[in-house]
């Protein structure tokens, strides 16, 4: 674990007009500028200018009519900003999509590819995961790769197959520790309030950690970050990050509220 920053990113989704964005960024830099572990109204405020030290790597992904005005926000912090997806192709005819390219070019540093509810939803496979998170590379972005398993895979015992199958087809050749991110988000626990033990969550991020293994060899494997989502909020964060194959969260519901999203963030030492 000591070669592994936690990372907590918050996920905003299809939420927040501007005044909500901009409310909820605003409220996540006053919290950044106080030393971390001290509630909100504590009396120990580092100077302005100066960017508090987190105790791990913070990151927001609204969504893209947000990126902008966040990024402003929190310029000159901690924070990092994410987009919540990108397509596969760096431009063209492709209405609606936004690229790898347009995220970096806008500031951004990290994206999201392969979350469950676009796999779902827009039925995207592991191959056109995959591909995403190529062009993430290409543009000069951190992927974080998503995989997980549905209820009924789940109680059918295939969990750790339906994951294995995942990460072979879903993270790229090229990826590194310092390019990519996994996240494993089992698909039962997303926004239904379940969540898995500590110890089933240990148990899969484990089997990740060797399915990279054989994928990318032992080094890299070793070294990078491997994420949990899935109803994380500050009550059940501490346990869950101190797994040992557990080094962050990808956080849903929860980064929609300043106070629960820094809480978060205050479990990750």
């Amino acid at each position: 674990m000591d070669q592994r920053r936690p990372l907590i990113a918050g996920n905003w989704k299809m939420n927040g007009l501007v005044a909500d964005g901009v409310a909820l960024a605003e409220a996540l830099v006053e919290r950044s500028r106080r030393h971390p572990g001290l509630p909100p109204d504590a009396a120990a405020e580092v100077p302005p200018d100066v960017p508090a030290a987190l105790p791990c790597d913070v990151l927001v992904c609204p969504p893209f009519t947000l990126v902008d005005r966040v990024l402003q926000t929190v310029s000159g912090t901690k924070i990092a900003v994410g987009g919540q997806d990108c397509h596969a192709e760096a431009s063209g005819a492709r209405t609606g999509d936004v690229s790898a390219e347009m995220l970096k070019d806008l500031g951004c540093r990290y994206v999201i590819v392969g979350h469950s509810e676009r796999r779902a939803d827009h039925g995207e496979d592991d191959r056109t995961v995959r591909l995403k998170a190529e062009a993430a590379l290409r543009a000069g972005l951190i992927a974080i790769v998503c995989v997980g398993e549905t209820e009924a895979e789940r109680d059918a015992g295939q969990t750790e197959a339906v994951v294995a199958r995942q990460i072979a087809g879903s993270v790229p050749a090229a990826a590194t520790p310092e390019t990519v991110v996994v996240a494993y988000e089992p698909v039962w626990a997303i926004g239904t309030g379940k969540t898995a033990t500590p110890a089933e969550a240990q148990a899969v991020h484990a089997r990740i950690r060797a399915e990279l293994n054989a994928l990318l060899g032992s080094d890299a494997a070793a070294r990078m970050r491997i994420l949990y989502g899935g109803s994380v909020k500050p009550g059940n964060a501490a346990e869950l990050l101190g797994q040992p194959d557990i080094d962050g969260a990808l956080v849903g519901g929860a980064s929609l509220k300043a106070e629960d999203f820094w809480g978060i963030v205050g479990a990750a030492k």
